[in-house]
């Protein structure tokens, strides 16, 4: 496994990231825990969950799946780079619930609380905000944020789905507390979705942030899904199924899969390494819901794809290019 610094931090995290949101709701108690030995045993050192996951009435399902296992010892805790967030409505029987969600000082109390508890650990890492609250001043949630940190419930915080304007904006209001601000920015980033390359991520590399991309493979569109309908397997579903219900995109994501093919590459393994060679990019989350998809997930680590392949993907599928030139010339 190969290691980076998150951002401008002092940590050091593994290129890939563990993403846990299949722990409960697709994946069980048991075979969650054995896919976290096997990414622990591969080295993979940073794991990243939320206090949603689980979804509907089992929302923090997720999070308790991750401290039942760190309660099994070992050092497991210790060997863990542990990142979760908060935003989502955590009011019980899926009640929306006033101050149960988004990012007031109330509810970032509350919440860390909450998921300190169903996490069985006195700290977390990486505290992300899941997205961008609209009506809690900034300041207000730089003072949350300062208190846990003095707390010690919290060490580094990270945005998700932030655009590039809100991580200015955010960064800029930690500098002006004398706070140290967000290190991380998780972010929708991939072959077939490359918007982030706009403001996002130049954002995130001018303050500092180490981008993490979620869904790498775009729902499963990026893993061969042509081939594998064609051989009687898993149908597309969700983003991919919209995805390829278009006759361009289709033939878009085929010559995807002829170009990989002519070059003896798995396209799942490919998407994630593509990911790995982009500037800014700490690691890309990877959420097996088997042992055999964190195998194929490692074996990227190790793919270097030539210079060929990296034009035959420019060329599949163009980059926005960066802004203003991307929408104003």
């Amino acid at each position: 496994m190969e290691y980076t610094q998150l951002g401008r931090t002092g940590l050091k995290v593994s290129r890939l990231v563990l993403g846990t949101m299949n722990f409960g709701p697709l994946t069980d108690e048991a075979d969650s825990h054995a896919i976290m030995d096997a990414a622990l045993g591969a080295g993979i050192n940073f794991f990243d969950t939320a206090n949603v996951y689980g979804w509907g009435e089992n929302k923090g399902r997720t999070e308790e799946i991750v401290g039942s296992w760190f309660a099994k010892g070992g050092d497991r805790r210790d060997k863990v780079v542990l990142a979760t967030k908060v935003y989502g409505n955590m009011g019980a029987d899926g009640e929306a619930w006033p101050n149960h969600d988004k990012l007031s000082a109330l509810n970032i109390r509350r919440a860390v609380d909450a998921s300190l508890k169903r996490l069985k650990t006195d700290y977390i890492d990486l505290y992300q905000f899941h997205h961008i609250d609209r009506s809690t001043p900034v300041d207000e949630i730089w003072q949350a944020i300062d208190t846990l940190v003095q707390q010690g419930k919290i060490l580094y915080v990270g945005s998700s789905n932030f655009p590039g304007w809100k991580i200015a904006q955010a960064n800029e209001a930690a500098a002006r507390r004398g706070s140290y601000g967000l290190v991380s920015e998780q972010c929708l980033y991939n072959l077939a979705e490359r918007r982030a390359e706009m403001e996002v991520i130049p954002a995130a590399q001018e303050y500092g942030l180490g981008v993490i991309p979620w869904s790498p493979l775009h729902g499963g569109l990026l893993g061969g899904v042509l081939k594998k309908e064609a051989q009687g397997g898993r149908r597309a579903s969700g983003r991919a199924a919209d995805t390829l219900a278009d006759a361009d995109s289709r033939a878009q994501i085929q010559a995807y899969e002829d170009l990989l093919d002519k070059h003896g590459l798995e396209p799942g393994e490919a998407a994630l390494a593509w990911l790995l060679s982009r500037p800014g990019v700490t690691g890309p989350i990877v959420g097996p819901r088997t042992a055999d998809q964190l195998e194929s997930a490692l074996r990227a680590v190790e793919l270097e794809l030539s210079d060929e392949v990296l034009a035959g993907l420019d060329e599949i599928f163009p980059g926005p290019g960066p802004s203003p030139e991307a929408f104003a010339w």
